[in-house]
């Protein structure tokens, strides 16, 4: 099964639970583009890798606080779960179930 699609998401971070609409769109070989949007405002993939069926990539926060955020997850069927690295705060669990 393909990863495309949206995912409505939410990361445990340490100020709540952060929901989100994750959109994946496969480019060309191994590669996605795609962006997190939220309730801090929308971010866009960078560097997105697709190795079967996982993703890794990275964003590029600035609310509340400029900061590379470098993520990764694996698809199951419509389930997305992983993690979301925010530098000195750590991992954050990522979890997303595929809209539609």
């Amino acid at each position: 099964m393909s990863v495309a699609g949206t995912y409505d998401t939410v990361v445990k971070s340490p100020m709540g639970d952060q929901k989100g609409t994750f959109t994946v769109v496969p480019g060309d070989g191994d590669s996605f583009t795609g962006s997190m949007q939220g309730g801090m405002g929308g971010m866009d993939v960078v560097d997105g890798k697709i190795d079967g069926d996982k993703l890794t990539w990275k964003m590029n926060m600035t609310v509340p606080m400029p900061m590379e955020l470098n993520c990764e997850a694996t698809v199951a069927g419509d389930q997305l779960t992983g993690k979301v690295n925010a530098g000195a705060f750590g991992d954050m669990p990522l979890t997303g179930e595929r809209q539609g």
